[in-house]
């Protein structure tokens, strides 16, 4: 298990946190001794999790260079400044081509591909003088495969892929490893338990979560840039 003598990191920032990956994330960076902050538009949200973790709460709305701007100034001020990036929001509008509304597409690039610009560029400023940190960006099925109906979501998440590819030949020479994640199937939350037959066919949100803890870990000699997460049942 990863820990605060085996990660060279102390400050971790979960942008879109809330309930699934996030939350196992926040436990897990707290478990290995990181101070800990959540963003979320509604923090009240967050608050059961920020008592069990210890994290700091902050609102901030992601698709908004100002809101992201000022998050950071915020969390350099109360945690220090972040050495470890998660960004985990994304906004779904669902469709056909040829009936979704505008708007709600323009909104949800906003969210899944713009606001983790915003953000990857707020930490790199930070992570660049020190020569380290780590970026993990969290993708999905529709990161290399665009569904019917969802066509706004791929747009997002493909480019959200495309940033961290950009990212990662950037600033890996300037020793901060930039990590994206394709979480390539459904993710397990209460309420909805494995079917009796087939056990382990969605994926637990806290082995995601040590996916991640064991990227951060590895040697700067043999980083990964993207790793592919599915449960075994699941066809590619």
């Amino acid at each position: 298990m990863a820990t605060q003598d085996t990660l060279p990191y102390r400050t971790a920032l979960i942008i879109g946190a809330g309930v699934g990956i996030s939350a196992s994330l926040a436990r897990a960076f707290s478990r290995a001794g990181l101070k800990v902050g959540l963003v979320a538009r509604e923090p009240s949200n967050l608050a059961i999790l920020a008592g069990e973790t210890g994290a700091s709460v902050f609102s901030a709305d992601a698709s908004q260079p100002a809101a992201v701007a000022q998050l950071f100034t915020d969390v350099d001020t109360r945690l220090g400044e972040p050495d470890v990036l998660v960004y985990n929001a994304a906004l779904r509008a669902q469709g056909p081509v040829a009936e979704i509304d505008p708007a709600l597409v323009r909104d949800a690039l906003a969210v899944s591909a713009f606001g983790g610009f915003l953000a990857v560029q707020q930490a790199a400023k930070r992570m660049i003088p020190r020569g380290r940190g780590a970026i993990l960006l969290t993708g999905a099925s529709a990161s290399i495969k665009g569904f019917r109906n969802s066509s706004a979501f791929a747009m997002g998440k493909f480019a959200l892929r495309g940033l961290a590819q950009s990212a990662a030949r950037e600033l890996g020479p300037k020793g901060i490893h930039v990590a994206h994640f394709i979480v390539d199937g459904v993710v397990r939350k209460a309420g909805r338990p494995d079917p009796a037959d087939q056990p382990d066919s969605t994926l637990n949100p806290d082995s995601i979560a040590k996916t991640y803890m064991d990227v951060l870990s590895q040697s700067r000699d043999a980083w990964s840039f993207e790793v592919e997460l599915r449960p075994w049942v699941e066809t590619f």
